[in-house]
């Protein structure tokens, strides 16, 4: 039975799964219960938003809701983009994406579906992440906070004093993945990105995307390591680390130890254009699920080791970096959340 109350609806395309979230009017969120679905990348844009429109639809009957009951809906999609609603080349998407004007294709097939035009905010799934973690970390405050979250990319938010992301004057800023890293200081060489850029950006050194760079280097010095001897693919390789740095497996370890350094100076490097009170550190590696104290631990005390000592000293005291509260949940549910702000102007 609908409830007839408003809700805003969040919906986060992922590379490989699309996932779904919603806030009553008050900013309450209504289930922290994930719900995703496969995007369909792979079978072309019709298929992404015929899959996001049935996943909403499942999201609302799990929680007692209708299509009558929604308000409006954020969605929140990786950039860069050519302009509002239209991407630009995609390094998380096949290249058919290149140009989709993504914005328009949502909200007809939200119209649609819902009998009536709906309104519909979008914008960068990092950014829109961000906003969700937000909430949670100021509680009643209004201090800005940074949040970058490493998964398959780097995920970047700068949420300002009225819980809105930083986004610039054509939708690219905050997309810090691309920004070059201290290579001098991290003993690193230039590896070449998806984005097209070889002067080796950030999110090489901080996520997933450059593992199997760092793996082929650090194997070397691991010649009887189970992993230099494997015949599994590089893919899979990868995909087993994290798991091996969870047992202390040294080599996992070590290339993990690499990344929360990158993200420190990653950090320091933010701290000095945006002068943020939080950090929040989202992604997988923060996942209590996926991943024990001792390794989230450890790889927060890196972190804030490494950026403190690059921090003006005033900010070392007053920078506090924190897990992300919300997971896997954050871009979906902040995509709501900017849903319900910007209908309140």
């Amino acid at each position: 039975m609908s409830t007839n109350q408003q809700v805003f609806i969040g919906t986060d395309c992922g590379a490989t799964m699309s996932k779904v979230g919603g806030v009553w009017a008050d900013g309450t969120t209504v289930s922290t219960k994930l719900h995703q679905r496969a995007t369909n990348s792979q079978q072309g844009p019709l298929a992404v938003v015929t899959s996001w429109v049935e996943a909403v639809t499942e999201y609302l009957g799990q929680n007692d809701l209708t299509w009558a009951d929604v308000s409006s809906v954020g969605l929140a999609i990786p950039g860069p983009y050519l302009r509002y609603g239209v991407l630009g080349h995609s390094a998380n998407l096949p290249t058919v994406f290149d140009g989709w004007d993504f914005y328009t294709a949502y909200s007809q097939a939200l119209a649609e579906k819902a009998g009536r035009a709906v309104p519909l905010v979008v914008g960068n799934d990092g950014a829109f992440g961000g906003v969700g973690e937000a909430q949670r970390v100021r509680g009643d405050s209004t201090d800005s906070v940074l949040m970058l979250a490493p998964g398959s990319g780097l995920g970047s938010a700068f949420i300002d004093a009225d819980g809105l992301p930083l986004q610039g004057d054509t939708l690219a800023g905050m997309e810090t993945a691309h920004m070059p890293a201290p290579l001098h200081l991290l003993g690193a060489k230039p590896y070449k990105c998806g984005c097209g850029r070889s002067w080796g950006c950030v999110e090489l050194y901080t996520t997933l995307a450059g593992l199997p760079y760092l793996l082929e280097e650090k194997l070397a010095g691991y010649p009887g390591h189970p992993l230099a001897s494997s015949k599994e693919t590089t893919k899979d390789k990868v995909l087993s680390l994290r798991g091996l740095a969870q047992k202390g497996d040294p080599l996992a370890v070590e290339l993990f130890d690499f990344q929360a350094r990158a993200m420190g100076l990653h950090i320091a490097s933010l701290a000095m254009a945006l002068d943020p009170t939080f950090v929040v550190i989202g992604g997988g590696l923060m996942d209590p699920e996926n991943t024990t104290e001792e390794f989230r631990e450890r790889y927060l005390r890196i972190v804030g080791e490494t950026a403190r000592a690059h921090l003006w000293p005033v900010q070392r005291d007053r920078i506090t970096i924190v897990p992300s509260t919300l997971g896997e949940l954050s871009q979906a549910i902040g995509a709501a959340l900017v849903a319900l702000y910007r209908s309140r102007r």
